[in-house]
């Protein structure tokens, strides 16, 4: 078993935070004012895949650290996270697609459908935010 290191999943839940905030500049614009912008373009990318990355490094050590079985993947992670009470199932079913996403920003699996992108961007805010509130809810719960 690996010894919980909650600052190391703080770590990493501040990083979804930031990615958050700075993702709240880019929600509202127009898919034209998106797509003609590249580095805001390429910069929105990158801070999905980075907050969906965050959040898989965290829930692996999450569930390493209370000796679970580890997750064949990044949306099993999410899944895991909920059936063993880390967070919410609810939450982590709507997450948990965040994975595919994810794959095909990294991957390039098909041509990136920019609208989709920026049509993601409202539940990545609202669903990784709570997120960090569950996990840091059970840190606390364990007195950390």
């Amino acid at each position: 078993m690996t010894e919980l290191d909650a600052g190391l999943v703080r770590r990493k839940l501040a990083v979804i935070a930031r990615n958050l905030a700075d993702l709240a500049t880019v929600e509202r614009l127009s898919l034209a004012d998106y797509r003609g912008d590249r580095f805001r373009h390429k910069g929105t990318e990158r801070l999905i895949q980075e907050t969906v990355e965050a959040a898989v490094d965290a829930n692996l050590h999450l569930l390493r650290s209370q000796n679970l079985p580890a997750s064949p993947d990044y949306y099993q992670s999410f899944v895991d996270l909920g059936r063993y009470s880390i967070i919410p199932s609810a939450l982590a079913e709507k997450l948990a697609p965040s994975a595919g996403l994810r794959n095909r920003l990294v991957h390039e699996y098909d041509a990136i459908d920019d609208a989709l992108v920026l049509r993601a961007i409202g539940d990545t805010r609202r669903h990784f935010a709570d997120y960090v509130a569950a996990v840091e809810r059970y840190l606390s719960g364990l007195g950390l």
